[in-house]
């Protein structure tokens, strides 16, 4: 780093600081240092951590971001990190209004990392607990060897996104029975579908033999549940993994600290669109209204709308998300929302809706505080807005080689972000059998939530699951129409058509 941090800058900050926290902000500390762009690269890298682990693919990520800054095609203008204090890293050949724009913007992403929820059980002082999780995996590159170690890595790597972003939140395995409750065989009794009659009407309306039968599949299905392993589905496959695997002490030691680093990311990629949104809120709100100077006001549009800009038919998250929260303010301002507003047919009076509420601002700061982005797109992507940014599937037209929008349809597009957005457009995997056919081999199946099996990526992770569950892995999957299982038994890979009962264990989730 380089050792001064510009007085110039430093009085720049404290005035938008200042102005920051007036208009409601309230983010952490935040510490700002000046680096080289080739040290930006080194820090992008690392995802923003100086002191992760050594691994080759963030020697990998520097040369492309190297290559991307050489060349011309992109720069990297900022960098912060969710952490107590907050850390953010300037270009120290940026021009003064492009360092003033990207402070502002670190403001919103600070008082984001603060106050959402979503961001509530992330570690607060991750940028010691990289550091601590580099030393931990030098130490066994040191007494297992770099080879051995870097390759435990990647296989965990190839399986971080295979958590429970939500399990931080929800208490997701069943209790044990409590002192008091019916005993199972008690509950069974109980729940017998009994008609009432007379007594000596009773045998006839409620026959014995079929109360046996019923009692009998009570009993059944309790001990599939007694014997299931897990007790219920694991959607949180590290997890069960990290407690059951036949894993050393170091193998189990490397795949806590992935799995800690993909709950710590989780959330980022759960708020992409409302974490830049509002940061780029507050940055053109900032600039715009208190920061800006009349002769930078050239080259703060240029870089503020080469952020923002959208070709037909490409998602950026940046304009996405600033878009809605000023969508989002207008209508509590004007009161646009409601049953009456929804109800009305006429375009010239909704058009000219104004009930003078004048609640935006409370409500954008709500909406930052409790919402991620599915819920986020969900609830406030309107036909109005849909219409107003033309945000259309698009195609090029062979003949005249111009992009012309192919799909109008309203509930589509809505349908296919959520798609995009939701579990970060990754197939959900649970754990359903830790025990299948008795054989302790590992059951896994795919829950179809609009993303589809990639074929082969799941086979590789087939793969990678049984060098750390050592015995037979299976997935099943609907493929089409199809209900399909892969099975890998560490030498050859398996597929085969199955029906939707075939040897399935009881509290399978597809």
């Amino acid at each position: 780093m380089l050792d001064a941090f510009p007085q110039e800058l430093e009085l720049e900050r404290r005035a938008i600081e200042a102005s920051a926290r007036r208009l409601g902000l309230d983010p952490f500390e935040t510490i700002f240092e000046i680096v080289t762009f080739d040290q930006m690269n080194q820090i992008a890298a690392f995802g923003g951590f100086p002191q992760r682990y050594p691994h080759w693919r963030f020697g990998m990520e520097y040369e492309r971001l190297r290559k991307t800054h050489t060349y011309g095609l992109g720069k990297i203008y900022e960098m912060v990190i969710n952490n107590d204090p907050c850390y953010a890293y300037l270009l120290e050949d940026n021009a003064l209004v492009d360092q003033k724009l990207v402070m502002a913007h670190v403001m919103g992403h600070s008082d984001f990392f603060k106050h959402n929820v979503w961001f509530s059980q992330t570690d607060r002082k991750m940028m010691d607990g990289m550091a601590n999780h580099g030393t931990r995996v030098r130490r066994h590159i040191e007494r297992f060897g770099h080879e051995t170690v870097e390759k435990f890595i990647d296989v965990c790597l190839s399986l971080e996104d295979l958590i429970d972003p939500h399990s931080v939140f929800i208490k997701r395995m069943p209790e044990p029975p409590k002192p008091g409750r019916p005993l199972p065989r008690e509950s069974i009794e109980q729940q017998l579908t009994r008609y009432p009659a007379k007594s000596y009407m009773d045998r006839y309306i409620n026959p014995p033999e079929t109360l046996q039968r019923e009692r009998e599949r009570g009993l059944k299905t309790m001990e599939a549940e007694r014997r299931a392993f897990p007790p219920a589905p694991e959607r949180d496959v590290l997890l069960f993994l990290l407690q059951d695997a036949p894993l050393e002490d170091w193998q189990a030691d490397v795949l806590d600290i992935i799995r800690d680093e993909a709950y710590y990311f989780a959330p980022q990629g759960m708020t992409k669109v409302m974490n830049e949104g509002w940061a780029s809120y507050w940055h053109s709100y900032l600039m715009t209204h208190h920061h800006l100077r009349d002769h930078e006001l050239v080259t703060y549009a240029d870089h503020h709308s080469g952020t923002m800009y959208t070709a037909p038919g490409q998602f950026n998250p940046y304009k996405l998300g600033i878009e809605l929260f000023r969508d989002i303010e207008e209508r509590w301002n004007k009161g646009r929302f409601g049953k009456e507003y929804e109800e009305c047919d006429s375009m010239e009076k909704r058009r000219a809706w104004d009930t003078g509420l004048k609640k935006g601002r409370e409500k954008i700061f709500e909406v930052r505080r409790i919402y991620n982005d599915v819920m986020f797109i969900d609830e406030f992507l309107t036909q109005e807005f849909v219409d107003r940014f033309k945000m259309y599937q698009y195609r090029r037209d062979p003949s005249t080689g111009r992009m012309v929008a192919v799909n109008r349809d309203y509930q589509h597009i809505k349908r296919q972000l959520l798609f995009m957005l939701t579990n970060f457009a990754r197939p959900y995997i649970y754990v359903v059998d830790g025990n299948y056919a008795n054989r302790g081999e590992l059951y896994l199946s795919h829950r179809h939530m609009g993303v589809d099996l990639d074929i082969k990526y799941s086979t590789e992770c087939l793969r990678n699951i049984h060098m750390l569950w050592q015995r037979p892995v299976h997935l099943s999957a609907r493929i089409d129409d199809d209900m399909m299982l892969f099975t890998f038994d560490g030498r050859t890979l398996q597929q085969q058509k199955i029906k939707d009962d075939f040897a399935r264990p009881a509290h399978s989730v597809s």
